[in-house]
């Protein structure tokens, strides 16, 4: 592995906490009855799916540093292949927690579209390191490795 992704690797490790953090603030809200978390459904829900995707899309970032390294891409790609899904895992929750900051939301706002934003990130990350590693793995079937 890279420097580049071992340090990338130790920044992501170090904000995995962060997530629990939020898990456990929804522990919270759960267990003391905050007001207007159990009297809004909307908002439930995106904060629920705001705390799964940040820690999914953390882990699947660690994941992908381990093949970033290998993949047959420019540094610049390699760059996109390891910042697309920490990227993702900031702007789409941040999307669904912020769409509806508000107790009394009865629909999300505009912050709602951060999420195309981190979709966006996230696909670009994943395409890029799926094609580098085909290409990788042709290239070395072609020099007979």
């Amino acid at each position: 592995m890279s420097r580049e992704s071992r340090m990338l690797a130790g920044v992501i490790l170090v904000l995995v906490p962060t997530v629990m953090l939020g898990g456990v603030t929804l522990l919270h809200q759960l267990i003391g009855r905050t007001p207007g978390y159990f009297d809004n459904p909307l908002r439930q829900d995106l904060w629920r799916a705001g705390h799964a995707h940040a820690g999914v899309y953390l882990i699947l970032s660690l994941v992908m540093l381990r093949y970033v390294d290998e993949a047959l891409l420019s540094p610049g790609w390699k760059w996109m292949a390891r910042l697309g899904a920490p990227i993702a895992a900031i702007l789409i929750p941040a999307s669904f927690f912020l769409a509806v900051a508000s107790p009394d939301a009865t629909e999300a706002n505009g912050l709602i579209y951060l999420a195309y934003a981190g979709a966006g990130s996230l696909g670009l990350a994943v395409l890029s390191l799926g094609i580098g590693l085909i290409r990788a793995a042709r290239n070395t079937a072609a020099s007979g490795r």
